[in-house]
């Protein structure tokens, strides 16, 4: 074994101790939860090894990074989740590799995303990015929808031709009530993800908690962590 397949099998080991953990600690089944490793800045080589490793679910936030890396590997059995704020241009390039999208976030990227994944013949995942920190009818400083406007964007999302409505996602938010109340806003989020299943029952995916606060994501409620650093390491600088 390598010291690179060797290092990300201990850090893969500690994520799944504490996952299993917060499970344990919630009352809930180990495999309720699903762990999406996010790989971003990270070279196609560490993929392959997430892979040979078992890990069957990656995101990535840049298109610029994440289409030449899926490409790369695309002979292996994984999920490509897009975590990113996702520009118009970039849709055609995106749909060709993610699986789900987890930042959809406004009606003009649902109809961009919808003409392309008919035109690549594919069906595209897609969670709504809620935004904890915004106003009722405003957008978050990282993207997201308002909580006041889940509904009407989960509606057409669930209408478009090409798209599946799977469910929430969000990012504890830095700023606005719930900033340093990561329990609260996750909480928030399994409130609104249980109104989105009203409508929409298949729609149960939610995305919460990365690597400081995937215990409060588990404990909340959600299906889905999102953990970068502390599979693969602090991240080196871009630019």
């Amino acid at each position: 074994m390598t010291d690179r397949k060797s290092e990300l099998a201990g850090n893969l080991a500690k994520v799944e101790e504490r996952i299993a953990a917060a499970c344990a600690a919630a009352g809930r089944p180990r495999d309720e939860v699903t762990l999406i490793v996010v790989t971003k800045t990270y070279p196609a080589e560490d993929v392959r090894i997430l892979s040979d490793l078992g890990v069957r679910h990656v995101a990535e936030n840049r298109d610029q990074d994440a289409a030449p890396k899926a490409a790369a590997c695309s002979d292996l059995p994984l999920s490509w989740h897009f975590v990113g704020q996702l520009q118009t241009n970039k849709v055609r390039s995106v749909v060709g590799y993610a699986d789900v999208v987890q930042s959809v976030d406004r009606p003009k990227l649902v109809t961009a995303l919808s003409k392309e994944a008919v035109r690549a013949g594919r069906e595209v995942g897609c969670l709504l990015q809620v935004a904890l920190d915004a106003g009722e009818s405003a957008r978050g400083e990282r993207g997201g929808v308002s909580p006041a406007g889940i509904e009407e964007l989960a509606d057409l999302v669930a209408g478009s031709e090409g798209l599946r409505l799977d469910g929430l996602m969000t990012v504890a938010p830095l700023t606005g009530e719930y900033a340093g109340s990561q329990q609260a806003a996750f909480e928030r989020l399994m409130d609104l993800s249980t109104y989105v299943r009203r409508a929409h029952p298949a729609a149960n995916m939610v995305s919460a908690g990365m690597s400081a606060d995937l215990e409060q994501a588990v404990a909340a409620g959600a299906t889905h962590v999102r953990v970068g650093t502390a599979v693969l390491g602090v991240r080196p600088r871009l630019g």
